[in-house]
């Protein structure tokens, strides 16, 4: 016990010597569950406890993230590397160092601030140590949960961290300063090794700023981040799934039958496939024990819930109301999951899976794919959304993520994309699309692929059958889908044969939606390959 004070009063002594706070604040650093738990309900208004004892909190005015307040610092060291537009917008070092400044005054007026000192990555050649300094013991609760915990001997020798988050979230950005475009701010200086949050309590922006931060430290060292989740069958073969929201990634990924090694955050390294996060951060909107019972049971002691709402007396959360946010979220350790492997690593991954919900109904629900239209088909991160889920969508429309998590890129994507061709041609990985949205037609006319069948091609997939099956050529998208797949009728496996209205709508919706992928990839055709683009849909 006599190493602790020790270990804070050095933090103390690094935070006042690299970033000025005062040395007559109350440093709590690295604090238990239970003493995180004390000070947020003592201290912060808008905390309870739930009946399952997971802490419930809210994130203030910003319910989800705010992209468009993301800044990058352009300086020298890495101005060449980043893909800059509307994903990374520059900001200046002064203008970096004005906000910087405003958080630490911020952070001086509080009576007691926070420190996590964590790790992003599981594999320990290639993990970075990072630094959090808060004033919210949710906050700082949220990042114990979602980065890796250290052990008391690795807390003991944490040194200097490799990047520092300064979150002063309850206090607003200067909306006259040059370059900012409202009162939140969220910037990232990879000379500094800082990352400054301003203006937003929204737990998120930490978590997806470690993985910008991995997105680009990562690749710069060889090692191929991805937004994505994985997992590992009993003899050691490892599947990734890629997918934006909506597309079954949690859902297929959390398999009984094999070990969870993480759910949204991984890296490709020379050593197999590890997770950069210690912890997972669900969605809980409609979540029930009987849908997802591993994620309902891990709302526990420990975990933290945001923005939901609960009955006052009971303290039982009703995961059906929205009122507050469509985005009610729960971050808790992976280890809460009962097949969680940890530590989070596994070997190389033997299958890529390409999910996309297909609004439109006219993607196979599975295509085996060659290395060339797994590259098209990962920088494109296609997926539709459906009518009713926004004002205005009254029909399916495109939704394209450059690899699968566009939000988060820092390089251009065809940098992660090449990487990605590299290893799944060096580790023999096989590469598969799989629709989990409409055959038959469109949304609102034909039906979303049962779960079942999804379920039973995944497992085909693990098992090895679908890559034994014969295969035939899908027109226009070029392609290889399976004739047969155990527990799937043959009849759903072709989405022309499938169609249930006439065949002249069903080749004027394949055109549609090719164009839709043809238009989009005209982003990325000046960094892609001949072969890479003659991969994608052809029209005659």
């Amino acid at each position: 016990m006599s190493s602790i004070p020790s270990i804070a009063e050095t933090v103390q002594e690094q935070l006042h010597q690299e970033a000025g706070i005062d040395f007559s604040k109350e440093i709590k650093h690295n604090l238990s569950v239970a003493q995180l738990y004390e000070d947020a309900l003592k201290h912060e208004p808008g905390t309870f406890l739930s009946s399952a004892g997971a802490l419930i909190t809210s994130s203030g005015a910003k319910k989800g993230r705010s992209p468009r307040d993301k800044r990058i610092v352009e300086e020298e060291t890495t101005a060449r590397d980043i893909w800059w537009g509307p994903v990374n917008t520059k900001m200046s070092e002064a203008v970096f160092m004005v906000n910087r400044e405003r958080a630490v005054d911020y952070l001086n007026t509080r009576s007691r601030l926070y420190v996590i000192d964590a790790f992003a990555g599981w594999d320990p050649e290639a993990r970075i140590k990072v630094r959090v300094v808060c004033a919210r013991a949710y906050h700082a609760l949220f990042m114990r949960n979602m980065l890796i915990r250290p052990t008391d001997e690795e807390l003991a020798d944490f040194g200097h961290p490799d990047f520092t988050i300064f979150n002063a979230g309850q206090f607003p950005a200067n909306r006259y300063t040059t370059g900012m475009t409202s009162t939140t701010s969220v910037s990232i200086n990879f000379k500094r090794r800082e990352m400054v949050i301003l203006g937003t309590q929204y737990a998120g922006e930490m978590k997806k700023g470690v993985f910008t931060i991995m997105h680009y430290l990562m690749p710069k060292a060889g090692i191929l981040s991805l937004h994505s989740s994985a997992n590992e069958g009993p003899d050691g073969d490892v599947s990734l799934f890629f997918g934006l929201s909506g597309t079954g990634k949690t859902t297929l990924s959390a398999d009984p039958h094999r070990f969870l090694i993480g759910d949204d955050e991984h890296c490709w390294s020379d050593n197999g496939i590890f997770n950069i996060e210690g912890g997972c951060y669900a969605k809980c909107i409609d979540l029930s024990a009987e849908k997802e019972p591993e994620i309902f049971n891990a709302i526990r002691f420990g975990s933290v819930l945001e923005n939901v709402v609960f009955h006052p007396q009971t303290r039982l959360v009703d995961y059906t109301d929205s009122s507050l946010t469509e985005n009610t979220r729960c971050a808790y350790p992976i280890e809460y999951i009962p097949n969680a492997k940890v530590p989070c690593v596994g070997g190389h991954p033997k299958n890529i899976i390409l999910l996309t919900c297909d609004a439109f109904g006219v993607l196979p629900p599975v295509a085996k794919l060659t290395a060339n239209q797994s590259m098209y088909h990962f920088i494109s991160g296609y997926t539709a959304k459906i009518a009713g889920t926004e004002d205005g969508v009254t029909e399916p429309q495109a939704t394209f993520s450059a690899c699968f998590g566009q939000p988060f890129l820092v390089w251009h994507p065809t940098k992660y994309a090449n990487m990605l061709a590299e290893k799944m041609a060096e580790h023999e990985a096989n590469a598969w699309l799989i629709n989990t949205g409409w055959n038959g037609g469109k949304y609102g006319v034909g039906k979303r692929i049962a779960l079942k069948y999804s379920r039973a091609i995944i497992d085909a997939i693990h098992s090895g059958e679908l890559a034994q099956q014969e295969y035939e050529e899908y027109p226009v998208f070029g392609l290889h889908i399976p004739k047969a797949c155990p527990g799937v009728p043959e009849n759903v496996l072709n989405p022309k044969t499938a169609w249930l209205g006439d065949a002249d709508e069903f080749e004027a919706t394949v055109a549609k939606l090719a164009n839709l992928f043809i238009e989009n990839f005209k982003l990325y055709e000046d960094h892609a390959s001949p072969e890479v683009l003659a991969a994608g849909p052809v029209l005659e």
